[in-house]
């Protein structure tokens, strides 16, 4: 009986239950059963770096996402990526030429990391006196101190691709801004 059969593999007998019976007759649906499954073998061989992350708030649950390529991926001035009752990571995208504009946190602490692009951080104790200032590019981070002014700059030749934890949350869940100019008319911005 198994040697009459053209798809052997499929009778094997902890199987046969599994799906309905013209799958087992059909070669089409057979061979689309078998697309699927490579496929989905393939792209998890490649880590699914096929596939887009879909940038939205995760939180406040548990979540694991591959920041890197949601950091590069997103083309939007903000989006909220997750947030939780002590901290909230975003990821931003400066256009070339822009700024993610001068600005303070007067309750937290920030952490910025490039993933891609090049600029200038500048920080300082009021917005008057900038006396920090270093070129970050791909792989920098960035730890601005609570009550510290500061701004990014983009210097280069593509988008500033980052991320940021605020810790605490700085901005409402679910947050997206396009571009800087609909974070400055947000009046929670």
């Amino acid at each position: 009986m198994y040697n009459q059969c053209p798809y052997p593999m499929l009778f094997n007998p902890h199987i046969l239950y599994i799906y309905p019976p013209n799958f087992y007759f059909d070669p089409q649906i057979y061979s689309i059963y078998m697309q699927n499954y490579l496929d989905n073998q393939q792209d998890q061989m490649n880590n699914s770096n096929t596939r887009p992350i879909k940038l939205k708030d995760y939180g406040p649950g548990p979540v694991v996402v591959n920041i890197e390529k949601a950091a590069k991926q997103n083309n939007t001035f903000r989006t909220v990526l997750w947030t939780g009752e002590n901290f909230q990571v975003t990821v931003m995208s400066i256009p070339v030429g822009e700024d993610i504009g001068l600005e303070v946190h007067e309750t937290g602490d920030q952490f910025i990391r490039v993933e891609d692009g090049q600029g200038i951080v500048q920080m300082g104790n009021s917005k008057d006196n900038l006396d920090f200032q270093k070129r970050i590019s791909e792989d920098y981070a960035v730890m601005i101190p609570e009550g510290a002014w500061h701004n990014i700059i983009n210097t280069g030749d593509e988008p500033l691709k980052l991320y940021i934890i605020y810790a605490p949350p700085e901005h409402p869940r679910d947050t997206v801004h396009i571009t800087k100019a609909d974070a400055q008319a947000d009046e929670r911005y």
